[in-house]
């Protein structure tokens, strides 16, 4: 069944030739001189990255379920467990997924792991929207929670062996492309899961009239199902990328201590900003049909909220669209540096003029500028640190090194959408301070992580993934 990806011919010539590992530039500058720009190339991009949809699209859209299920059922979801669980068990799922498929990805396959993820997210996927209990509510809320949890180990699958697949299959392309490339197939499909994960909601709301609930939050999460299935099709027909048939550790043991001496320490940096990143990334896209809603009043109709809510998340797309080059214009840590510090910016001046931006008559300004503040994440961290994981490390522990780094990272969105209520709940009675405190904290969080990624991590080129090979193997080599 996992045997279907048709398999490349491994140039086994050129991986028996002995690498100079003292003359690493001979590696570089090779793959500067090939590559190439077509469909042919990018196909095994986007199969590989392109899965990233879902978890922009299921973990979006979950805020506006939770919204129509504390309307539908009123007091009995307000006292139930799964209202703590049900909008952030995802990321524990998906946190098990990134650790499983991790180590799946480099010992046994990336295109094999990503059809059995891709399996699992389409199954649990589709039990989520259905979700039932012998006719109890609350054994409902049960099950989706439930549901959810698998679902995210199905989505974690897609991070390892799927951004790592991909980022691997970008050394075909043309060199000064191939950053923007992996952004546009992997974190721009997140975010485009993001916008599309607030407009179902809508779309369902307005055909129902703002009624028939039930129907709306299934139907929400329902058309989760279609994207995977549509991509697990094609994943069908990719092989596994050269670099993975080149050099590979599959057939070895993987020596930890020295990977650890190696990379530990860039590990460690890498993993800290993911989690600062999707500590406030994925905290505020959940709690944004909330922030909408506390600006109008409690009785609005559905489509004005998920509307509104629509609108604030389509300011992700042009950060990651525009974004993209410029990781290939200024390098990763650049742009990433830059995003986030210009993303402090609009933080410290949202969290200063909040009281005169969360008004119902200027909604749109307050929209305009929270979608600024979305979107520099967007261009900074959300288009890079993907990359720069996948990029910094070699290729026998690289599914294995980007999958603990996103599974920190998933922490860090655990973590934020439990400490968020805090943090507000820190303001105390005054509503203002409440929804002015996440921005500060999030602003300040951003500058650390200018400082992280400016200091703590090395120049990624067009070609790191080809030198860190040959300077991972030199060191085993050298170190027994």
């Amino acid at each position: 069944m996992f045997g279907l990806g048709r398999q490349r011919k491994a140039e086994s010539e050129a991986s028996a030739q002995p690498v100079d590992h003292h003359n690493v530039d001979t590696v570089v500058n090779e793959g500067q001189t090939r590559g190439k720009t077509n469909w042919k190339n990018l196909i095994p991009v986007i199969a590989c990255g392109a899965g990233l949809f879902s978890d922009g699209y299921i973990n979006n859209v979950i805020g506006s379920v939770v919204t129509i299920l504390d309307r539908e059922y009123k007091d009995i979801w307000k006292s139930s467990n799964a209202k703590k669980y049900v909008g952030d068990i995802a990321f524990a799922g998906t946190v098990v997924g990134m650790l499983l498929f991790g180590y799946l990805s480099d010992k046994w396959s990336r295109i094999n792991s990503l059809l059995v993820s891709t399996i699992i997210l389409i199954i649990f996927a589709a039990l989520a929207a259905g979700s039932y209990y012998k006719g109890d509510t609350i054994g409902m809320f049960n099950m989706l929670t439930a549901w959810r949890f698998f679902v995210g180990v199905g989505i974690g699958g897609e991070y390892p062996a799927g951004s790592v697949g991909a980022a691997e299959n970008t050394g075909e392309l043309k060199s000064g492309q191939r950053n923007m490339w992996f952004i546009l197939f992997t974190n721009s499909m997140i975010d485009w899961g993001f916008v599309i994960g607030a407009f179902v909601p809508y779309v369902v709301s307005a055909a129902c009239h703002n009624g028939h609930l039930s129907t709306i939050w299934r139907t929400s999460l329902g058309i989760g199902v279609v994207f995977p299935l549509v991509l697990f099709v094609l994943r069908l027909f990719v092989s596994e990328p050269e670099e993975f048939q080149k050099n590979s550790m599959k057939h070895a043991r993987t020596p930890y201590r020295l990977v650890l001496k190696f990379y530990g320490f860039r590990l460690f940096i890498v993993s800290l900003i993911w989690f600062i990143y999707d500590f406030s990334a994925y905290s505020f896209a959940i709690y944004s049909p909330k922030i909408v809603a506390n600006i109008y009043p409690s009785d609005s109709p559905l489509t004005t909220i998920f509307g509104w809510n629509t609108v604030i998340n389509l300011f992700y797309i042009p950060g990651t669209m525009l974004g993209a080059p410029i990781s290939d214009l200024l390098g990763p840590r650049y742009a990433l540096a830059l995003g986030v510090f210009l993303q402090a910016i609009v933080g410290f001046i949202m969290a200063g003029c909040y009281s005169l931006l969360a008004q119902p008559g200027r909604v749109a300004a307050f929209a305009v500028v929270y979608g600024i503040f979305q979107s520099l994440g967007e261009l900074g961290p959300g288009n890079n640190i993907g990359l720069i994981a996948a990029k910094t490390c070699a290729t026998g522990i690289r599914g294995q090194y980007y999958g603990l780094a996103a599974a920190v990272g998933k922490i860090g969105a655990f973590v934020g959408t439990w400490v968020f209520p805090y943090i507000e709940a820190a303001g105390g009675g005054d509503e203002r301070l409440a929804a002015q405190y996440p921005f500060w904290v999030s602003s300040s969080l951003c500058v650390l992580s200018a400082a992280l990624v400016l200091f703590c991590l090395p120049h990624i080129g067009q070609d790191t993934i080809q030198d860190e090979d040959a300077r991972f193997r030199a060191f085993l080599e050298e170190n027994g």
